[in-house]
């Protein structure tokens, strides 16, 4: 198995070997995390930008932990105090950035596809950090390497994914990357926040949630956007709690055999109550720790891509 692409842009548009290529490069990383010494010399040729146009915490942290782990030099940039506050257009501020000659870009940026316009534009490796409602592709590899670990397969799986579904996109990559990989997948909330084009997906939707997750194996919990509730999208917080809320009373009717998952930030008492979200069964710690590991082989994996 290979990598065919130079640059990261999404899940939907990488085959089913290629993502178990990058799962598979994830082990071998996941171990030197659990070393002593953390800190491998592999990449310190190679200099990475973090071109952060959206505020991010865990994503930004873990990719910055990732490219140190891996000793590359890192740039962080973010909009706040750079010339994109004085008005500058995202193709200059690439061309400048390229300028100082950077050998890979890890992007965020509100507007679906900017991360391909970049990979298009900059001739460099490009990892795209979430673009808009579109992909999010490096939190999705990060929920596979997870579930993987937990049953050791993908077929045969129902994973369930709760909440804001229209606005998600990790919701939309762990979709392309799940159903490659031979899971079933549904989809549940609030009928407003469910996409509009629900059968391109060619997932199961629901909107109650206990029907959603009746013997599913898997269920990946989505934060809610509480600007969703300014929009209108829902009529309180207080009923999407009691609607779509993930309650140990709602986990009883999953497989007994299952794990519970979350990107983050949780709202805890919102969309997932404490006691489930600190349970035996859920892996939203781990998700955290394998989000390193991942990072870490995609950054290896397009590394080796650039010529020297």
């Amino acid at each position: 198995m290979t990598f065919e692409h130079e640059s990261l842009i999404g899940l939907r548009e990488i085959s089913a070997d290629e993502i178990m290529f990058l799962l598979d490069e994830a082990k071998a990383f996941r171990n030197i995390l659990e070393r002593e010494i953390k800190k491998v010399p592999t990449l310190r040729w190679l200099t990475v930008v973090n071109l952060f146009y959206e505020p991010s915490t865990r994503t930004r942290i873990s990719f910055e932990l990732a490219e140190k782990r891996l000793s590359a030099d890192v740039v962080n940039f973010s909009i706040s105090g750079s010339s994109v506050s004085k008005g500058e257009s995202l193709r200059d501020t690439i061309n400048n950035i390229l300028a100082m000659k950077v050998d890979m870009v890890v992007v965020r940026h509100s507007s679906v596809g900017a991360a391909y316009y970049i990979a298009r534009e900059c001739g460099v490796p490009v990892i795209n950090a979430g673009d808009g409602t579109n992909e999010h592709p490096t939190q999705a590899l990060l929920d596979l390497f997870t579930i993987s670990q937990r049953f050791g397969y993908f077929r045969g799986l129902r994973v369930v994914i709760v909440g804001d579904i229209r606005h998600s996109r990790v919701a939309r990559s762990d979709i392309w990357g799940l159903k490659k990989l031979g899971a079933s997948v549904a989809i549940c909330g609030p009928r407003t926040l469910l996409p509009q084009n629900c059968d391109v997906f060619g997932v199961d939707v629901y909107t109650d949630l206990e029907e959603a997750l009746s013997g599913a194996n898997v269920v990946n919990v989505l934060r809610l956007q509480f600007e969703r509730q300014k929009a209108g999208y829902i009529p309180s917080i207080r009923e999407y709690r009691m609607k779509w809320g993930l309650t140990s009373e709602r986990v009883a009717f999953l497989d007994p055999d299952h794990a519970i998952m979350h990107p983050g930030p949780m709202n805890r008492g919102v969309e997932i109550d404490p006691d489930v979200a600190d349970s035996e069964e859920s892996v939203i710690l781990p998700q955290v720790t394998n989000g390193v590991a991942v990072r870490m082989a995609v950054l290896f994996t397009l590394a080796s891509k650039i010529k020297k």
